[in-house]
């Protein structure tokens, strides 16, 4: 293998590149319109352009990224994660080209692409899945009877998918008919298939995942489990390697489980085998990512191993020699995405403007990011990932406290606001914490848009701050000064308040978009009552489905948009009347 093309964008594409110059490889990097100036484009060895901000322009124009790979002599194409990582027939496209897939087999893709042919092969390798479907279902009544059966909670999901897209969880018979179709509706427009399937949703279990890696010569390796159960609708925040109070009994028959997955599917490449362990000690195959993970760098720092010089490896026909890769000590990664958390995790886009990474020992910072990079709405919201390391899962959220609060990222709202509050929570210091616990069980008021610590309101008055010297020591001041005192004259009147703007951007009935994005559904028309809490319309941004809700009860009077149309951010989106 001589030369490579990464056919994504963002960190993990500067990840693969960096690996791939280590290992003398030509660096090949893709691009569309709005990432010129990207990092990924700076550090390769070359860079083309692939088109247009949107992804289906871009990122996941297949023709055109094989057009590149032909144009610059690429000898192998890496995926990365997302877009095109787990498109079979990308893949299989690739092959046919004579280049290089670094990744498993199109026909295993295609089995673990589709969630319920991965139930079938996971349960011929004596692997148990949640109780569930094997087939896929578009009829409320077929829910419902399984509910009789099974009873609720259940969870409705794209059979095409993963990552939270395209699922629902329905408690109620009332529920069923709207997340059948919200569902559905969010598994077209991120996979292009619609399947939906059932699965009885697990309350309160934790998320384990096991990496596995298989060569072209029949061996295949286990390098641990990872604990991703810190998520807010079900994407992950956190994730860490061991999982706490996964003894080595239950890690033997993980990874024993995880490799008869793989092997039922002919797989070849890195790859990971999701499971849901519920409380009583029992795992339940999950799904299987057929790609590198987001999380994967947690594996790295406990093993030593660099995951993508192996898929490099294996993809090149080396024999891997992992028969006893030992361990040690405690990885922890933090994503840190566009995010404002005191909002609801609410995506936020934008400019960064100004930025700081954190170091010492045992810290790491994956990221594609700096001062003045901007955030798109067109893409996931991840900026960076940040990744500790200690001897002791203890010390290692305490390292990952430290490095947080070294963390500036200004400009945007970011998750990094977040961190402290699941890093120093009660459940997740015991490892008790589960699926669902960040949305239960942590409370994010107070919390500063810019991710600092909330500031006490004063009314009638303005904030100042300085750095001052007394006595030789350094302090940051903060100051509230009436403003009589800053303009010389007592106000006329009260000044403005500056506050935070409610989620859906409700202000005295009139309801703004809170980003930009593109509506997908209107579930009301003018006209219309409605009482607080309903759903007006549904906000596609950075990958994300928003539920803009109603303010209050009252009568729509004026409904500006409708299903396909773009909005801007603050934009009129309805005005609700008592």
């Amino acid at each position: 293998m001589e030369s490579l093309l990464v056919a994504n964008r963002g960190e993990i594409a500067v990840r693969v590149i960096r690996t791939a110059r280590e290992m003398g490889i030509h660096t090949i990097a893709v691009y569309s319109e709005i990432d010129r100036d990207a990092l990924h484009t700076g550090i390769a060895d070359e860079s083309w352009n692939i088109g247009g901000a949107a992804a289906a322009d871009s990122y996941l124009n297949a023709e055109r990224i094989l057009q590149v790979a032909s144009e610059a002599g690429a000898g192998a194409v890496h995926p990365g994660y997302g877009f095109l990582a787990e498109n079979a027939d990308f893949a299989a496209a690739v092959a046919a080209s004579g280049l290089i897939w670094v990744g498993p087999p199109a026909e295993a893709i295609a089995t673990m692409g589709d969630k319920i042919a991965s139930r079938r092969a996971a349960d011929a390798a004596g692997v148990a899945g949640v109780p569930g479907t094997s087939e896929p279902t578009t009829d409320p009544a077929e829910i419902i009877t399984f509910a009789g059966e099974h009873g609720y909670p259940l969870a409705l999901k794209a059979a095409h998918g993963g990552g939270g897209k395209g699922m629902r969880i329905v408690r109620t018979d009332n529920e069923v008919a709207g997340a059948l179709e919200a569902a559905a509706r969010e598994a077209q427009a991120y996979f292009g298939r619609s399947e939906v399937y059932i699965e009885r949703y697990l309350e309160r279990p934790r998320h384990i995942e096991a990496q596995v890696i298989f060569d072209t010569h029949g061996n295949g390796f286990f390098l641990g489990e990872r604990d991703c159960s810190s998520q807010r609708r079900h994407q992950k925040l956190i994730e860490e390697s061991p999982a706490a109070g996964v003894d080595e009994d239950l890690r033997g028959a993980i990874g024993e489980a995880a490799l008869a997955v793989g092997e039922a599917c002919g797989y070849q490449n890195a790859g990971t085998v999701e499971f849901l362990l519920d409380p009583d000690g029992s795992f339940y195959f999950l799904e299987m990512n057929t790609r590198l993970q987001v999380e994967h760098p947690v594996t790295e720092m406990v093993t030593g191993l660099d995951l993508v010089r192996l898929q490099l490896e294996v993809a090149d026909g080396q024999e891997l020699e992992l028969w006893d890769v030992p361990t040690s000590g405690h990885a922890i990664e933090m994503r840190i995405n566009a995010e404002d958390p005191a909002l609801n995790f609410q995506p936020s886009p934008g400019r960064i403007t100004e930025y700081r990474e954190p170091g010492g020992f045992g810290v790491r910072v994956d990221s594609a990011v700096e001062a003045g990079s901007v955030i798109s709405p067109y893409y996931d919201n991840l900026a960076a990932k940040l990744v500790v390391w200690a001897p002791t899962r203890q010390r290692a959220i305490d390292k990952a406290l430290r490095a947080v609060a070294d963390y500036e990222i200004k400009g945007i709202p970011t998750t990094l606001a977040a961190h402290p509050r699941l890093l120093d929570h009660e459940l997740f210091r015991a490892g008790e914490h589960y699926t669902t616990f960040v949305e239960d069980v942590v409370d994010f008021s107070g919390l500063k848009a810019d991710g600092g610590p909330a500031l006490p309101e004063e009314e009638g008055t303005t904030l100042r701050q300085a750095t001052v010297e007394v006595g030789g020591r350094r302090y940051e001041v903060r100051l509230w000064f009436p403003e009589s005192e800053l303009t010389g004259t007592a106000p006329r009147h009260r000044p403005p308040r500056l506050e935070r703007s409610k989620p859906g951007g409700e202000d005295g009935g009139m309801i703004t978009a809170p980003m930009q994005g593109t509506i997908v559904k209107v579930s009301v028309k003018a006209g219309d009552h409605v009482q607080e809490g309903d759903t007006i319309c549904i906000l596609e941004a950075m990958k994300m489905e928003n539920e803009i809700k109603s303010p209050s009860e009252g009568e729509i009077v004026d409904l500006r948009v409708q299903a396909g149309d773009s909005v801007t951010n603050g934009a009129v989106l309805a005005v609700v009347r008592g």
